[in-house]
């Protein structure tokens, strides 16, 4: 019995070892695989080989923040909003004037359910939501 136990440790050992002695190139093809996917490169980093992005880049357009923030909601509707290109609904929105429809988008309007502040934009300046807003606007008359 003892004797079993001891072939069948010799056994399992050498299993395990086994599974550390990888070859050279055994080794190269598992680290290629579980390699990153990518890299990050802050700004001055010299190392990533390429000129980096400014952090934090120039400002966005109206436009840019609408396709990165807005659209999910007001391309159909979502949730009550406005959506693009529907001079109706945005009527009804303007009427109290530019600064109530530039201050509810930052601010936010009615918590819940409807419009998030800055439409959940937290990188947004302000400047930038109300170029969103005009943006909106303007392609909804």
């Amino acid at each position: 019995m003892m004797i079993k136990r001891a072939a069948a440790l010799v056994a399992l050992l050498t299993v395990a070892v086994s599974a550390w002695a990888l070859t050279d190139a055994q080794r190269a093809e598992v680290e290629e695989r579980i390699k990153p996917a990518g890299q990050v490169c802050l700004q001055g980093d010299a190392s990533c080989g390429s000129a980096m992005a400014a952090a934090g880049g120039g400002e966005k357009s109206g436009k840019e923040v609408y396709e990165g923030s807005c659209q999910g909601c007001h391309a159909v509707g979502a949730g009550g909003a406005p959506k693009l290109g529907d001079a109706e609904d945005w009527a009804a929105r303007t009427e109290k004037g530019m600064d109530a429809v530039y201050a509810n988008a930052i601010n936010g309007f009615n918590n819940i359910g409807m419009m998030p502040a800055k439409g959940l934009c937290m990188s947004c300046s302000d400047d930038e939501v109300i170029a969103a807003v005009d943006y909106m606007v303007e392609n909804s008359q």
